[in-house]
């Protein structure tokens, strides 16, 4: 019981599901839950890939489009908000601290307005070459590689989400994970590098990680993961 109220935690954090006492966070179980993201990513890969195969009788574009727009809308934007959040915060020419002060901004800023752009027509793209089987593993990979980040990178701030669910216990993780990794090896190694690779910039650019660039992190990761699959001949 203990591990489905974990599991069922880490789904209403990272999703918009219906799912009982979403987001209703207690000390400690945000920490436990990090480990069932990859089995999140299961979920949402599997209504992605669900929706690609009901929408092939539809044009490429306008069901790419489709499933993208499913994409943000099951997980809230969540993680694109921290992309552009981090955007504005990691280009700018700032210190550390005024750069941390802007990721406290709700507004985004003309960098936002371009990565968002430029990553958006990105992800179209990555969908509108990928199959079933990328876009079902894709969310798993991404939300895998998060769980080493927690440990190996330090919290730029005290408090947040990002710091709540660090450490956070990736053994079991690397268990609900092992199926995509053996499906698709190299897209999934891609994904990890690009994670590893993105954390150390920003973490140099704000003296360590917070939720915003933890989401950012999963929103291009999904990205790499399928540009990967792509250039692998696997879409």
């Amino acid at each position: 019981m203990r591990a489905l109220r974990h599991f069922v935690l880490a789904l209403g954090f990272l999703t918009t599901l219906p799912v009982p006492g979403r987001r209703a966070f207690e000390e400690g179980s945000l920490r436990a839950a990090a480990a069932y993201y990859p089995l999140v990513g299961w979920v949402l890969g599997g209504l992605l890939a669900l929706a690609a195969w009901a929408l092939t009788p539809w044009p490429d574009g306008p069901a790419a489009g489709v499933v993208l727009a499913l994409w943000l809308g099951l997980t809230g934007m969540l993680h694109l908000d921290g992309l552009l959040d981090s955007a504005d915060a990691l280009l700018a020419p700032r210190t550390p601290e005024e750069r941390l002060r802007i990721l406290r901004d709700v507004h985004h800023g003309t960098y936002a307005f371009g990565v968002g752009a430029v990553f958006l027509l990105l992800k179209w793209q990555a969908v509108l070459g990928a199959t079933p089987a990328l876009l079902l593993l894709a969310p798993v990979a991404a939300r895998f590689w998060l769980l080493p980040l927690f440990g190996l990178f330090p919290s730029a701030r005290a408090e947040g989400l990002g710091a709540a669910a660090r450490p956070g216990p990736w053994s079991l993780g690397l268990l609900f994970a092992l199926p995509a990794f053996v499906w698709a090896p190299l897209p999934f190694v891609f994904a990890g590098l690009w994670a590893f690779a993105a954390a150390g910039w920003a973490a140099r650019r704000l003296g360590g990680l917070t939720g915003d660039v933890y989401g950012a992190v999963v929103e291009t990761a999904e990205l790499a993961f399928l540009l990967a699959g792509w250039l692998m001949g696997m879409a």
